[in-house]
């Protein structure tokens, strides 16, 4: 094994979760400015977003963590997706088209047409 390849500065960090402000005391070697005192001795602190108190694969429970407007956006593309969809089916479907009149001499049948024709092509 090689050695010198790890890191010798360990020392003891606070890691705090945003969601429920719980604390986790361990060894890192993270770089943090900011500091936090438990039990009257002060630790460098490093603040997370999600830790395994508040992951609900730990916790069991469902809920939306929301840091940073992420699901108001997905919210907001799918009524504008909803919204275009129906303004693009509202555009496609056309009244039905009217249906054109008959000529009334078309609509004979008959003796009578064929007189009708004859009576015309003599004229």
């Amino acid at each position: 094994m090689k050695k010198d390849i790890h890191a010798k500065n360990y020392r003891p960090v606070v890691f705090q979760d945003l969601n429920d402000k719980t604390t986790i005391l361990t060894r890192s070697t993270v770089e943090a400015e900011e500091t936090i005192t438990l039990d009257g001795v002060e630790y460098p602190l490093v603040k997370v977003h999600i830790s395994s108190s508040s992951h609900p694969y730990f916790t069991g429970e469902e809920r939306i963590v929301d840091i940073e407007g992420r699901v108001d956006k997905f919210k907001a593309r799918t009524q504008a997706a909803q919204k275009a969809k129906a303004e693009k089916i509202a555009k496609t479907t056309k009244a039905p088209k009217a249906k054109k009149a008959v000529k009334p001499e078309a609509q004979k049948l008959g003796t009578e047409a064929l007189a009708a024709e004859a009576t015309e092509q003599s004229k």
